[in-house]
């Protein structure tokens, strides 16, 4: 209270009115996968430092802004074509974990010796490079070596005598690319490769020049070593694949995936974000050369991420289906292998096809990174409250696998979404339901919604805590949130003509007897009756015989 201590005029701001709820975001996606890289470079005090942003979730408002710390699409990881699908369909913002990045296939070029003399390494990041493989032909002959004296090693040595060039120190180098039956086509040729030594930095070097200016549009090629000699950085006549050591790339774990909490690292990591509303893992499905899908692991990963969702409870999780599967097959996947059973997921099938940028043609990957833009898309121009479904899918080439509708009958009570192509209205996306066995909570945007409501409520009265809890405290809070879903009914998200009939908030003494307040408890109860979208639209048609017939 405050103190009165000498006559005058006091004046006191009393804060009695109400505290507007606002509405929090719904369209803020999370992605976890692999990236090209994972650092950023930013300058303090001129100084150029690199930042590493490995197993660190970095808000990501734009496509140039993610190229920036994560690089470009990398062929064998999907999450660079799901970002790249939810900015293109309508996502504004979203949160990027990066729990791996691709290193690039390499390998050795050999001199006489038998030692390495220039290395190789695809330009591009990721599993196309094992795809490549370097031949080296027209290597000139080495002059004689001079006479080993007396107390050396064998004559020809190289620890003993160093060769010296006979003529130019130049090669030719032919870059083969392998085809879909196992074959090799050469890709790019250059002939006339040289060796020159330079001068860099007060230190003589070898540098390799392709011929009149070019490079290759496949690989790099370097010196192996510091302060070779031309003579043993020319390498001899051989062919040699591109590799991507397994101990940089091994198969991915479901550890890798769930991470820490503490550590801020992978799903569990996602704790600390408080505006998260959907979570995928598109790599999920990225298989390493030579690996095979586990299945086993994809669903101990999915199961993961719905567990995430429900405890946290104001976000959903993107599901995507198996690769290669036909109605029946990922019938079976969803009833039998997985039996998910939330409404903190939705999952989508099949798989679409887009155009990949770098590699210059179609590819297949998952549909959750474009479902996530539609549900942004969907929440900014409609509402959370509207079934993000009839909706096109853009940068869509085509579904992988073409569902009829009477094989969508099959799928869809079991909440399987499915994306379906139609004449003259392009790729769309034909479902909205969740994967939960409840009826109330069969549809996405119901559970989308209740989200919304409970998050906003309780960032919006955090001033009631410790406040006392008495008659005048139940009314302000009864005003305040119904002010609120009033707003929420306004905006056509709750059933009935009035507000009376969509909703009710109930706050007095039958909720908060004096035991109740004992125990230092507030409780207020509110009902909703939320929209719900419709699914199957049915008119009925008969004949008539006018309005004369007698």
């Amino acid at each position: 209270m405050p103190e009165y201590l000498s006559p005058g005029v006091y004046v006191e701001e009393v804060d009695r009115g109400p505290k507007p709820i606002e509405g929090v975001g719904t369209a803020m996606a999370v992605f976890v996968g692999f990236t090209e890289k994972a650092e950023y470079v930013r300058e303090i005090d001129g100084v150029p430092v690199v930042e590493n942003l490995l197993n660190r979730a970095q808000l990501i408002t734009n496509w140039t802004q993610y190229r920036e710390r994560f690089g470009d699409f990398v062929p064998g990881a999907y999450l660079p074509h799901s970002v790249y699908g939810y900015f293109m369909n309508g996502g504004s913002r979203c949160y990027v974990v990066s729990v791996r990045t691709f290193p690039k296939a390499a390998t050795a070029l050999l001199n006489r010796a038998g030692k390495p003399a220039l290395s190789v390494r695809a330009r591009l990041a990721g599993t196309e490079g094992v795809n490549l493989r370097v031949r080296v032909d027209n290597v000139p002959a080495l002059a004689a070596a001079a006479p080993a004296k007396k107390g050396e090693k064998a004559e020809g040595a190289p620890e003993a005598v160093e060769p010296e060039m006979d003529g130019k120190a130049t090669f030719d180098l032919y870059v083969d690319q392998a085809r879909p039956n196992n074959e090799w086509k050469t890709a790019e040729t250059f002939k006339g490769v040289k060796l020159e030594e330079t001068v860099r930095n007060g230190q003589k070097v070898v540098e390799v020049l392709f011929p009149n200016n070019k490079f290759s549009r496949l690989v790099d090629v370097e010196v192996a070593g510091e302060n070779l000699p031309a003579a043993q950085a020319l390498p001899r006549v051989q062919e040699q694949p591109l590799v991507i050591d397994k101990q940089l790339l091994p198969p991915p774990s479901a550890d890798e995936f769930k991470g820490d909490v503490v550590k801020r690292s992978g799903v569990e990591g996602l704790e600390v974000l408080d505006d998260a509303t959907m979570v995928l893992v598109p790599d999920l499905m990225t298989t390493m050369p030579g690996e095979k899908l586990n299945l086993d692991l994809v669903k101990a990963v999915q199961g993961m991420m719905i567990a995430h969702c429900e405890h946290m409870g104001d976000r959903v999780a993107i599901l995507d289906a198996p690769p290669n599967l036909t109605p029946q097959e990922v019938k079976n996947w969803r009833m039998n292998t997985a039996g998910y059973d939330s409404s903190y997921a939705a999952l989508y099938y099949p798989w679409i096809t887009v155009m990949d940028p770098v590699l210059n043609k179609p590819i297949q990957i998952p549909p959750s990174g474009h479902m996530a833009g539609i549900w942004a898309r969907n929440d900014n121009t409609r509402g959370v409250h509207k079934a993000p479904a009839n909706e096109v899918v853009q940068g869509a080439l085509s579904t992988v696998y073409q569902t009829t509708k009477g094989e969508q009958d099959t799928l869809n009570p079991i909440g399987v979404n499915c994306i379906r192509a139609f004449p003259g209205r392009g790729i769309r996306v034909w479902g909205a339901r969740t994967l939960s066995s409840n009826p109330s909570w069969r549809y996405i945007n119901v559970r989308r919604l209740f989200n919304y409501v409970e998050k906003s409520i309780e960032n919006g009265t955090q001033w009631v805590v410790f406040e006392p809890n008495d008659r005048m405290l139940w009314g302000r809070v009864r005003r305040d949130v119904s002010n609120f879903l009033t707003m929420v009914w306004r905006d056509g998200a709750l059933f009935g003509s009035t507000p009376g009939e969509a909703f009710y908030v109930k706050c007095d003494d039958e909720l908060n007897p004096p035991a109740s307040r004992d125990l230092g408890r507030l409780i207020i109860e509110i009902g909703l009756a939320p929209v719900k979208p419709a699914e199957f639209v049915i008119f009925r048609i008969s004949q008539w015989a006018g309005p004369n017939a007698e």
